[in-house]
């Protein structure tokens, strides 16, 4: 039997494992999950929007074993309380927009004919989510996919093993049918003979570029929809005219909070030459405050990254940049804790250039590249130099100029004086190797049903 382990990044020890689904069992799962999609669906939709959210308020009531879990399965602090704001504000707002998002679309009715456009659930849908954030990366999906009729299967990350449990555990106690939204412990091989299998209707993933390929390559021929959140490298540009306090204090938070492990985490910042050495200076003097420890520890403001495996990928980044000319500018003497494994101090990197991984490869870490720019277009130009394209962060005071450098982004999102921040509001989507399909908001409903078409002629 096939074990899937949770190795802590605390302490190297193995947290928590849970044994593989066989794929005749994972099948019969998924069978009863189909078979109870029908009866679902014909709930009423406020009251599916209602069983959700008391799912929801499930799992807030659960908050202090949550913490404590995250803490040990993918290292962040338990001072930053876990995921519950964003985790709330997505899934209450997509309750507040599910009646609108679903209505039908009426063309016509007449004395003659009705003309319509309905929304259908796909059926069963498949959330492969990741361990950075995952339970909000999760409920991106879950919440809208329920809401809008569909059964739900969750898998999590190995790192993040006990989210999914706790999730479906909290849904099902609030009153949500256990056969509506389940849970399974796959590896991958399983997963990927499951899908090839068409036993899934629409597949949500969220992680590496390389597993959003096998994701697509399993897929093939089966006519299944997929949505892909993969890579990033998301760029900021602090523009002559910035509010270059705010600058610093956003950005560096979006480039090292959650030890960097941010899907819209900020990798690389183009500065204007007239504020570049300020910017540079107050940048790494905001990093150098952080206290690396155990996230066990309330006074922790940066825990290890999740895997040591992580960790050694930003080191590599960083000393090929080094031995390239870059200038790392964070003393490690300021982190003793830093230990050579999962526990990794904050960087700033000047002197850096496209030609190195670490300004052109996902980092995700807590450590960011600055470079200096003379103008907009050479900003544009660095900033589209990149495979991915997830969002972008532009500072500026003048909105004209961000909106028409926006509009010239290879981007899913432009922000203007914010980062590393989710708007549920707003579809998020992403362009490149970053993926396709889009989440949340109205668009997120419609990717998440199809249309229905109804042509009613009244009389011949």
């Amino acid at each position: 039997m096939t074990m899937i382990q949770c190795i802590s990044p605390v302490d190297g020890s193995v947290y928590a494992e849970r044994p593989a689904m066989s794929f005749e069992d994972a099948k019969a799962a998924i069978a009863r999950a189909r078979k109870a999609q029908k009866s679902w669906a014909k709930r009423p939709l406020e009251e599916r929007v209602s069983l959700v959210l008391k799912g929801v308020a499930r799992l807030n009531e659960m908050a202090d074993e949550v913490v404590t879990e995250l803490a040990w399965q993918m290292g962040r602090p338990i001072k930053y309380g876990g995921e519950f704001k964003g985790f709330n504000e997505r899934s209450n707002y997509v309750a507040s927009i599910a009646h609108d998002a679903l209505a039908p679309l009426n063309v016509e009715k007449s004395d003659k004919f009705e003309r319509y456009i309905t929304r259908e659930p796909h059926g069963v849908v498949f959330v492969i989510a990741p361990w950075n954030y995952p339970y909000m990366t999760a409920i991106n999906t879950v919440a809208p996919a329920l809401m809008a009729g569909n059964v739900v299967v969750i898998k999590h990350a190995s790192q993040t093993l006990l989210v999914g449990e706790r999730m479906v555990r909290a849904f099902v106690e609030a009153g949500v049918p256990e056969d509506v939204f389940i849970n399974v412990f796959l590896d991958h091989a399983t997963t990927s003979a499951l899908i090839a299998d068409g036993q899934f209707n629409f597949i949500n993933f969220t992680g590496s570029v390389e597993g959003g390929r096998t994701i697509e390559r399993a897929a093939a021929g089966t006519f299944t929809g997929v949505g892909l959140e993969l890579g990033g490298k998301d760029p900021g540009y602090v523009m002559e005219d910035a509010d270059l306090d705010a600058a610093v204090d956003t950005l560096m938070d979006g480039a090292t909070y959650n030890s960097g492990q941010c899907c819209c985490g900020i990798e690389r910042i183009y500065v204007n030459e007239n504020l570049y050495d300020a910017f540079v200076e107050k940048s790494v003097a905001w990093v150098s405050n952080y206290k690396l420890g155990n996230p066990l520890d309330a006074s922790t403001t940066l825990g290890p990254m999740a895997h040591r495996r992580f960790a050694a990928t930003v080191r590599a980044q960083i000393a090929e940049a080094v031995a390239k000319g870059a200038k790392a500018l964070v003393d490690p003497k300021l982190f003793p804790q830093d230990d050579g494994g999962a526990y990794i101090a904050p960087q700033v990197l000047v002197d850096v250039d496209h030609s190195m991984s670490f300004m052109n490869e996902e980092t995700f870490g807590p450590a960011v590249g600055i470079m200096k720019v003379k103008n907009d277009a050479e900003a544009l130009a660095l900033m589209n130099d990149c495979k991915y394209g997830l969002t972008a962060s532009l500072w500026t005071k003048d909105v004209k100029r961000a909106a028409r450098i926006g509009d010239e982004l290879e981007s899913g999102t432009v922000f203007m004086n914010r980062a590393d921040y989710l708007d549920p509001a707003l579809c998020w989507t992403g362009v490149k190797e970053t993926g396709r399909g889009g989440s949340l908001s109205v668009l997120g409903f419609h990717n998440l049903t199809r249309p229905k078409s109804y042509h009613l002629r009244k009389s011949v």
